[in-house]
């Protein structure tokens, strides 16, 4: 499949080949199986099946513009939808939508949220109420995405990384992960953080802040914050995140987010 893909990517006139295509529904029915990834962690690195992205994009290319009626909706679309969530053992509550070509693991709980294709959601995992899980978004397992959460989705440019948000994580309500940012195994987002590419991530746990980029540490606590920039206009607070320091050993892994931060005794 990998071979025709890029083949086909490198030569779009060759969709219009029943093999081509084919090649590209497999590849399409193998992610919404959990058979094949868009980004998949080898040792320590987390890396980017590109072919698996081409395929994405194709696959958009060659299914037919279709309308749904469920009354007294419309829908005009022509990407289709998972189905047979009891098989899967999904749970999924009106109004929950999932596309086709999304990996939801069993015991995953949808409430009215979004799953775009590519995306893979693990096992046990919560997407609550509104939540949005972009394309090619990575959910390990036992996660919990609160309400309001938005994960960034990814298709282009090929070789960017999508969103990681690994097991046993905690992102509070209308927090932000964008940009092909990384949280680590367990961490804790507060309430309205917000992680792009660019946002400073500075540590303040200790007598010396530590500042860095695009990757939350395993089991970090991280709240909103700001710090002071000079503009030609005067100086003005921009936002950052804040590492305030770990979660405790003791900390029962399903903890609610209050719990969480009740040991450094912040609220958010």
């Amino acid at each position: 499949m990998q071979d025709l893909i890029i083949e086909a990517w490198g030569n779009r006139d060759l969709l219009k080949d029943k093999k081509y295509s084919d090649a590209i529904r497999e590849v399409i029915e193998a992610l919404d199986k959990g058979q094949l990834r868009v980004a998949e962690k080898k040792e320590t690195k987390w890396e980017v099946n590109e072919w698996v992205k081409q395929a994405i994009l194709m696959y958009f290319a060659i299914q037919p513009m279709q309308t749904w009626d469920v009354a007294p909706f419309e829908f005009y679309d022509k990407m289709l939808l998972k189905k047979d969530y009891e098989k899967q053992g999904v749970r999924a509550v009106p109004h929950a939508v999932a596309r086709y070509g999304a990996f939801l693991g069993r015991n995953v709980v949808l409430m009215p949220s979004y799953t775009n294709i590519g995306a893979y959601v693990d096992e046990g995992t919560m997407v609550d109420t509104w939540a949005t899980v972009g394309s090619c978004a990575q959910i390990g397992k036992g996660v919990h995405l609160s309400g309001g959460v938005g994960i960034g989705g990814v298709l282009e440019p090929l070789q960017a990384n999508p969103v990681i948000i690994e097991d046993g994580c905690f992102l509070g309500s209308r927090s932000i992960v964008v940009e092909g940012v990384v949280v680590e195994k367990e961490a804790v987002l507060g309430a309205n953080v917000v992680l792009t590419k660019s946002t400073r991530i500075i540590d303040v746990s200790k007598e010396v802040a530590i500042e860095t980029k695009g990757r939350i540490p395993a089991r970090s606590v991280v709240i909103p914050g700001t710090y002071t920039k000079k503009f030609p206009a005067g100086e003005y607070q921009v936002p950052c995140a804040l590492i305030i320091g770990k979660r405790k050993a003791s900390t029962d892994l399903k903890t609610s987010l209050n719990d969480a931060l009740r040991d450094f005794n912040v609220a958010v």
